[in-house]
């Protein structure tokens, strides 16, 4: 008797991939809030700087919609109690967007609310996440800002930057549909500082210091930009990785070399007269000319970035 072949998953396989097929570029335009709490500088500037494109496979990019799709419960829990949600800005009938002075840092919330039990009175940032059933049970056990400090961090910036002082944390388990609430006080000081450190990181010319030089260490070991950062790979090649770009007022980007403003698209594009900034590359500069820089390699090769000698 001739054995069956082994079941497989062709239409689970198929839908991974229409996910990844659909997902973006793994570029984000601007500095997001909900990453400036994050513990490494050096990581958050590589992501600004686009050194390495997330990734994603198709099942977290499901997983990552999932905690989108959750977005429109809560909205809709919060209503049917009484509570007056605005998911979306008035003004623009568009998600909630906010920038700081240089447009380059900032987020979307999720919405605002008034008329919450606790403060009927007050408006709310409302910040909503899902959670895995050991984050949740963190969650309740410590409280936002011990378990997770970057949610903290974020509802501090959009609190700061929408000009309210209360937000409203509301978590689900994703196991039990359990849900977690806490009202979070702004701390203005703690918004000022973060507000500067976004700063700080877009107007950096030079990376910032690692978290760890320890490649194995465990926040390097996870992170997106491990290879960049530890083992001596060169960024993809764009204007956000070229020595000629700087990012400019009202979250624009110019380049020197065309003596140009950037839209993302020319960003992605880059253009034929590209070079990396030196810092991203893992050698000894040792010449350089108008379109080329030369390097000296960890391996003692000579390596020229730019037009060919």
């Amino acid at each position: 008797m001739v054995a069956l072949p082994p079941p497989s998953d062709l239409t689970v396989a198929a839908i991974y991939a229409a996910y990844e097929a659909d997902s973006a570029d793994g570029y984000r335009a601007h500095l997001g809030a909900s990453g400036i709490g994050g513990g490494c500088d050096r990581a958050i500037w590589y992501g600004f700087r686009w050194a390495s494109r997330a990734r994603h496979t198709g099942r977290l990019l499901r997983l990552l919609e999932t905690g989108n799709l959750a977005e429109a419960r809560f909205v809709a829990d919060l209503r049917r109690i009484g509570v007056t949600v605005l998911d979306l800005d008035p003004a623009t009938g568009r998600q909630w967007t906010l920038r700081d002075a240089t447009g380059h840092f900032g987020g979307s919330m999720d919405a605002v609310a008034i008329g919450l039990p606790e403060a009927p009175k007050t408006w709310h940032v409302c910040e909503f996440k899902t959670h895995s059933e050991k984050s949740f049970l963190a969650l309740q056990k410590d409280g936002v800002v011990a378990s997770k400090p970057t949610h903290w961090a974020q509802m501090q910036v959009y609190m700061h930057l929408a000009g309210l002082d209360r937000a409203f944390y509301l978590a689900v388990n994703k196991n039990t549909d359990e849900l977690y609430q806490e009202r979070v006080r702004a701390d203005t000081e703690a918004g000022l500082r973060l507000l500067a450190k976004a700063e700080r990181i877009v107007r950096a010319v030079h990376p910032p210091a690692r978290i760890s030089d320890d490649p194995t260490w465990w926040q390097c070991r996870f992170c997106d930009h491990h290879a960049i950062c530890h083992e001596g790979l060169l960024p993809e090649r764009h204007c956000r990785s070229c020595l000629h770009s700087t990012p400019i007022t009202d979250g624009t980007w110019h380049c020197a070399r065309h003596t140009c403003l950037l839209s993302l698209d020319d960003q992605r594009r880059g253009c034929a007269a590209h070079l990396l900034i030196p810092d991203l590359v893992p050698g000894t500069q040792t010449d350089a000319g108008e379109d080329w820089v030369s390097y000296r390699m960890p391996d003692g090769a000579e390596w020229r970035d730019g037009v060919p000698a």
